[in-house]
């Protein structure tokens, strides 16, 4: 009984929050014609924009926690039995997401209380008063976590079959921690240990942003010279984040690409394109790739162009005889172009992660995205020429006219212009272009029949999930980061780089070689979440364009995506296409692909005056 009531505030938390996203955009949109077209802008109204913005991201932390969309790295974790899972539930909430969840809690309880007896209010004039409110979200939204692990733990409890697996699992971490607390530290340095367990827990399955959150928490804690202490600003540190206006397009952009996706518009484009390219030898994949880029640009979400692709392209390209490896390794790379290609979550977060603007960043590597794309399209149309039966042309009679091409091809191209033309012109921030994006999605696919109240209601509700999951890793990096930095790990890395590599060339190397093999093992969010920061001083020590090595990373990081064993875009392929592709074909099918990226990388590190060219 208390698991469903439990269940059900989460439930409502999320629910909210989700329908919250779409109000933020509509505030976004008006704020925006108001000030622009009427000179008339409100600084309460344009607060209330983060505010909502923050209520949403942190009651929806516990929603994804219960839908259990907290990533996770799965490669050993799907193999597990049903009671190992249970049971990995179990210690994960017990050490990881309780304790966190507390300490975030009291911190923002504390930071709250503050803010009432100061009577605290904005400090902009005409800006909203209470600004305790919106900083007790903080401990509501983490007391919410508190409860839905206790309903996760009591339910996964409840269906053990064997208690004797987490028994095991309880001595094995007693022993770690009485190990530590007898000086271990003496033997190997704290922060190896530290970053060892941490990357061990995170092959095992554990969740990422609570596996960064609870190791930093437990090391502070075992550590004599560091303790609890250092988290006394901790919520401050939160508070910034939510206070962060750049951010505010990450939820945006990913609802404006599930609205096209939800409502049809991106598989009408690709049928249409693909008859347009299809009776060429290799056609159908240029067509393919066309259309990721597209997608990427109107949209920058991965799997949902990677699923759309593979539902509606792969069982076009099998039955015209193309080669399975091909049509995924075709799929999988053209589904990540969203990555590098504008509006780029990668490149919204590595503009925080790096403060650079994000606009500069956008404009920096459409030349980049330009390359890639055309190293694809060359790759197809060689291979294609080669090997005649890999990718032979599509026999189709039909005829596309061009009212059906422009009507399948404009509305999300002009959404494009609109939201990254007002970008490039200086005329929005990404933020407010954003909003418009989400606006111009719902009301292109309402004129085209292909929206409806359940879709919007999935497209927020996955938008709020993704979102949440992006945020608490921003929230757990933040801890594991004050820790790693506490223990001497930034100090070593910074020194390492910078007296014994000694010259930019070698750290540019090195630097983009460490974030390649990590991007094998994890994603890309704890990658810019971790390495970036810590790579950042180095950068600015040496004298490194700061815009160039961001569009170096997102390059990389576009190919953590396709590297196996735990790229994303292999997951969503595998996921959605099941027994129409093999897993061996998937990998085989992704490596030229993954060379082209290399390629691409080691063109911008040669040439870097290209990223400059729309600058």
């Amino acid at each position: 009984m208390i698991t469903k009531t439990l269940d059900k505030i989460t439930d409502i938390a999320g629910r909210v929050s989700a329908y919250l996203i779409i109000f933020l955009a509509i505030f976004i949109v008006y704020d925006t014609t108001m000030r622009y077209l009427f000179n008339s802008g409100s600084i309460a109204i344009q607060e209330l924009q983060w505010h909502i913005f923050d209520i949403a991201f942190l009651l929806g932390i516990s929603y994804t926690l219960k839908q259990d969309a907290h990533v996770r790295v799965d490669i050993f974790y799907e193999k597990y039995l049903p009671n190992t899972k249970l049971s990995m539930q179990i210690l994960s909430m017990l050490f990881l997401v309780i304790p966190s969840s507390i300490l975030i809690g009291i911190g923002g309880f504390e930071m709250a209380l503050q803010s009432f007896g100061q009577g605290e209010i904005s400090s902009d004039p005409g800006g909203l008063e209470y600004r305790f409110i919106i900083k007790s979200f903080i401990s509501v939204a983490f007391i919410l976590v508190v409860l839905q692990a206790i309903s996760i733990s009591i339910k996964a409890f409840s269906k053990l079959q064997s208690k004797a697996i987490l028994l095991k699992a309880f001595s094995v971490i007693s022993s770690i921690i009485v190990l530590y607390i007898l000086d271990l530290d003496y033997i190997i340095e704290p922060v190896a240990i530290m970053f060892i367990t941490s990357l061990v827990m995170l092959m095992l399955g554990f969740e990422v942003a609570f596996v960064f959150a609870g190791v930093g928490i437990l090391f502070a804690g075992l550590t004599d010279d560091i303790g609890l202490g250092i988290f006394n600003m901790l919520s401050y540190r939160i508070f910034g984040i939510m206070q962060n206006i750049t951010l505010m397009a990450v939820p945006l952009f990913i609802l404006m690409g599930l609205i096209l996706e939800r409502s049809k518009m991106a598989e009408e484009l690709l049928l249409s394109v693909a008859k347009l390219f299809g009776r060429a030898r290799g056609g159908l994949a240029i067509a393919v790739v066309l259309v990721g880029a597209l997608l990427g640009a109107s949209t920058g979400i991965v799997g949902a162009t990677v699923v759309m692709m593979s539902l509606i392209a792969l069982p076009l390209m099998l039955k015209n005889r193309y080669s399975p490896s091909l049509s995924a390794g075709v799929i999988a790379s053209s589904g990540t172009l969203g990555q590098i290609i504008p509006p780029s979550v990668v490149l919204i977060i590595l503009g925080d992660q790096m403060h650079l603007s994000v606009g500069e960043l956008f404009r920096a590597s459409i030349v980049p995205a330009m390359i890639l794309i055309s190293l694809f399209i060359v790759y197809i149309l060689t291979i294609s020429f080669i090997n005649k039966d890999i990718a032979p042309a599509i026999e189709d009679n039909s005829k596309l006219s061009i009212i059906e091409l422009m009507g399948a091809i404009v509305p999300p191209l002009g959404l494009m212009i609109v939201v990254l033309g007002s970008i490039f012109a200086g005329v929005a921030t990404p933020t407010e272009s954003a909003g418009l994006g989400v606006v111009g999605a719902l009301a292109i696919s309402y004129f085209k029949g292909g929206i409806s109240m359940e879709s919007i209601k999935s497209s927020s509700l996955e938008s709020l999930k993704l979102t949440s999951m992006i945020f608490m890793i921003l929230i757990g990096a933040t801890i594991f980061s004050l820790v790693f930095n506490e223990l001497g790990g930034g100090d070593i890395v910074l020194d390492f780089f910078s007296q014994d590599m000694g010259s930019k060339e070698i750290f540019i190397i090195l630097s983009m070689l460490v974030i390649f093999i990590l991007g094998f093992f994890i994603d890309f969010i704890e990658i810019a979440f971790v390495v970036v920061p810590i790579l950042l001083p180095i950068v600015h020590t040496l004298g490194i364009d700061p815009i160039w090595f961001a569009i170096l990373i997102a390059l990389n990081l576009q190919a953590s995506f396709l590297t196996p064993p735990f790229g994303f875009a292999l997951f969503y392929l595998k996921g959605s296409a099941k027994d129409m592709v093999k897993t061996k074909d998937i990998y085989k099918g992704v490596i030229p692909f993954i060379g082209l990226q290399v390629i691409a990388l080691i063109i911008i590190i040669l040439f870097p005056n290209l990223i400059y060219i729309f600058n």
